[in-house]
């Protein structure tokens, strides 16, 4: 095979087992949390109708241009998934006598065929919990304390930036920014805090968004005060403002009555891209800004599987997701976090391969990781794997060892070696691993 065909196609990569075995870990401890929270396990191909995926979906004209497109041997349009909504939606149209609220995880890969960067492959792993089926802020409420909960685990201190499309939408059209121009608008103040006024009101004029409307915004933004409450009472005409800031007292209530005790900040400029969220939206950032966009992010989208399935039905809607690379991506930036390693004990078989084999299996099946050595090679060449591969324990047994009824540990982190009764050697390793 030439050499040039040995390589990624360009926006993907292999992970290699000490990655791979991270990158599993940060996956089953979000599934372990998904579930603590009563969520259910749903996995969708990969593989869609290129006409599902381009449908009247909220994802927009932009997201087509990056769908991977291909035909199979029937001529059928397909397309690789770009998100995990719209399967989601697809599956709810597919199966109407669904019990409501449904509540559901998925992690699997999705494709977008955009530009590559640091951090930004065009193969990637969405983690999504959404709740179908229910209009109550308890559902975000719900969410946050899973989000707090799942980082907890994960070792990592996060903050949640909170607000509501409503109120931001309600607090434009107060500033008489007309409806056509509140996307550009809402998309320049959502970068606010990385570019500063200056830099918004560049990015407004960028737009072509009228002199007026950019003095209002900076002279709004410029004023300081903009607390909930203050907003609430400010704009205490607008019903959008109002509903906006009754929805969002009404999920801080909940999460602060249920001693969730996580940094939640009310931001009133967060927006969370375009057309998709209809009320709450939220983000979630690294208190020590080891990496400053966020890390997982979601929000409330009521109309996007109606609009999706048209059947003249509503399906309130919300969801948060969690990217697994990032998060791969800040746990390998904090020192503390101990490398994953793919074996507790090297049984190494001196001779005697068949009874050393019936020796991994029995501590196997007491749950612990066991690689067998089968290499042949001699013992300091097992030990120098061990060493390399980081695996605590090493157990050496040969044909002496067997006749004896015992078997020879080797502890690889402080070079002690002794021998042991092997049936006492289960309980051993369990009370030190």
């Amino acid at each position: 095979m030439e050499n040039g065909i040995l390589r990624n196609v360009k926006g993907t990569k292999d992970f290699m087992p000490q990655e791979q075995m991270q990158r599993n870990r940060i996956r089953r401890t979000l599934e372990s949390v998904f579930e603590a929270y009563g969520c259910k396990p749903l996995d969708t191909p990969m593989i869609q109708y290129y006409e599902l995926l381009a449908s009247k979906y909220g994802g927009g004209e932009e997201i087509l241009k990056e769908v991977y497109r291909l035909s199979d041997q029937g001529e059928r349009e397909l397309g690789l998934r770009y998100d995990l909504t719209v399967p989601l939606a697809k599956v709810i149209g597919m199966n109407p006598e669904m019990r409501m609220p449904f509540k559901r995880y998925e992690i699997g890969k999705v494709f977008r065929d955009g530009p590559v960067k640091t951090g930004r492959f065009r193969e990637f792993i969405q983690c999504d919990v959404d709740i179908v089926g229910t209009s109550s802020m308890l559902a975000e409420a719900e969410l946050i304390s899973m989000a707090f909960a799942a980082f907890e685990k994960l070792g990592l201190e996060v903050y949640i930036e909170v607000n509501n499309r409503k109120l931001l939408s309600g607090v434009l059209q107060e500033l008489g920014v007309p409806s056509e121009r509140a996307g550009d608008v809402i998309l320049s103040l959502d970068k606010l805090e990385k570019i500063g006024v200056g830099g918004v009101q560049d990015d407004l004029r960028e737009r072509n968004v009228e002199e007026t409307i950019v003095a209002a915004i900076t002279s709004f933004v410029q004023s300081g005060g903009l607390t909930l409450e203050l907003l609430a009472k400010r704009f205490s005409s607008s019903p959008l403002v109002q509903e906006g800031a009754a929805e969002l007292r009404q999920l801080f209530a909940y999460i602060k009555g249920a001693g969730v005790s996580g940094d939640v900040r009310f931001t009133p400029f967060l927006a969370r891209g375009l057309g998709i969220y209809t009320g709450t939206v939220y983000e979630i950032f690294l208190q020590d800004n080891s990496i400053t966009s966020s890390i997982g992010g979601g929000g409330r989208y009521d109309e996007i599987i109606g609009r999706f399935l048209g059947d003249g039905r509503v399906y309130p809607a919300v969801g948060i997701s969690f990217g697994l690379d990032v998060i791969l991506a800040a746990l390998t930036m904090t020192p503390s976090v101990q490398e994953e390693r793919a074996a507790d004990v090297l049984v190494v078989p001196l001779g005697t391969e068949a009874v050393s084999l019936a020796l991994a299996n029995q501590l196997r099946a007491s749950g612990m990781k066991v690689e067998l050595d089968l290499s042949g090679k001699r013992l300091k060449k097992a030990l120098d794997y061990a060493n390399k591969e980081q695996i605590p324990f090493v157990l050496i047994y040969g044909e002496n060892e067997v006749n004896s009824g015992n078997v020879v540990i080797r502890d690889m982190r402080q070079g002690i070696e002794q021998t042991m009764p092997l049936d006492t050697v289960l309980q051993w390793l369990e009370s030190v691993l």
